[in-house]
């Protein structure tokens, strides 16, 4: 395999414009991957469209995704912060630094969608735009004289060591930005099944490395936000970074190996894996949240006289709810009538309450047992 000039210390400005120059789309082993990861991804796109309200997976797979991709660049936050700070949206300054990372990600996710959805193009100003919100900034492309390097992580193994400098010179940066979704863009000058694009346009992203920081969580975004420009899945919801970060050391290792030896295969390759994996994963957990709220709505009509479909889908829209928004749905508002209602549901074991200083916040244990399997 050929060995690439390539210094760790040195700004990688001879990264070579897309497409590769290796026949990837003929190659067996790539080819037999990439029909069961397509074959995978298609039955969660049909599976999405039994869902009453694909919204719904907003505050719950949407929402995992988000958590996870975050870890992956070392900000952790707990299933119960995030799970009462969706449910109490308008209490905003008592969330925690990395709780607010993680809604971040999932509002820049889903903002980029609405995006998308619009213009129906991927373009360099809506992966600003992701990375704006994800970053709460304005800023663009980081500057030709900013020294970013990626290092290794205090846990690792010669910590702080440089292992990659990504391009650094007077709009260089914007060249390969232009080529980038030029790629994505035009299946006539490009053409290649899409998976594959968006396996070779990731590494790409991450080697670009355009921004000063959020550039994994801005490449992972992009993932879904161009599965979806193609038809591939009608809702951003695949829950890829859970695969990722559980072969971090892998996915590093063999992103990095295509910056050393342009060893394009085994990326792609670990690439579509994930794909085929966290789409069966996706399809289990939707299947298993569609089975659960056809088991709660029958067991519960035969039990309490106003429950009905609407709010069903409202207690398995997020593991943790306020009474207002079951008000909203049946038109109650009376603070002691909602407590009624609330209660029945309860001893009815359908939410379980759980008790934060003064709040209250009520809890669907099936979902959450769901979305953290």
């Amino acid at each position: 395999m050929k060995e690439l000039k390539f210094d760790r210390q040195k700004p990688y400005n001879n990264l070579p414009l897309l497409p590769p120059c290796k026949d990837i789309d003929n190659n067996p082993a790539i080819l037999k991957r990439l029909v069961s990861a397509s074959r995978a991804l298609a039955t969660v796109n049909g599976n999405l469209n039994r869902l009453p309200n694909p919204l719904m997976l907003i505050n719950t797979l949407a929402l995992q995704e988000a958590k996870t991709s975050t870890e992956i660049e070392n900000i952790f936050t707990t299933e119960d912060e995030l799970y009462k700070a969706i449910s109490d949206t308008h209490k905003d300054s008592n969330i925690k630094p990395a709780t607010k990372e993680v809604l971040k990600y999932r509002e820049a996710l889903w903002a980029g969608f609405k995006e998308l959805q619009i213009n129906q193009k991927i373009d360099t100003k809506l992966i600003t735009q992701i990375f704006n919100q994800i970053k709460e900034t304005t800023s663009g492309y980081r500057p030709p004289q900013a020294q970013v390097v990626i290092k290794r992580g205090e846990s690792d193994f010669r910590s702080g060591e440089i292992v990659y400098t990504p391009p650094r010179a007077e709009g260089l940066i914007e060249i390969f930005m232009e080529n980038l979704v030029d790629y994505l863009n035009d299946d006539h000058l490009f053409p290649a099944d899409p998976l594959l694009k968006m396996c070779v346009a990731h590494y790409q992203f991450e080697a670009i490395h355009p921004f000063q920081d959020g550039n994994g969580r801005t490449g992972r975004i992009l993932n879904l936000l161009y599965l979806f420009s193609k038809g591939l899945l009608s809702q951003p919801v695949l829950y890829m970074s859970k695969f990722i970060i559980q072969n971090k050391e892998d996915y590093y290792f063999k992103l990095g190996a295509v910056t050393q030896r342009n060893s394009w295969e085994p990326w792609i390759e670990f690439m579509l894996e994930a794909t085929e994996k966290t789409s069966i994963l996706t399809n289990i957990r939707i299947n298993e949240i569609l089975a659960q709220m056809d088991a709660t709505l029958e067991y519960a009509k035969g039990k309490i006289k106003w429950y009905n479909k609407e709010v069903n889908e409202a207690i398995f829209s997020q593991p943790y709810i306020k009474p207002s928004v079951i008000g909203e749905i049946i038109g109650k508002s009376s603070r002691t009538t909602l407590t009624k209602y609330v209660n029945e549901l309860v001893n009815n074991n359908i939410l379980r309450p759980k008790k934060d200083g003064v709040e209250v916040y009520y809890v669907n244990d099936d979902l959450i047992r769901i979305l953290e399997g």
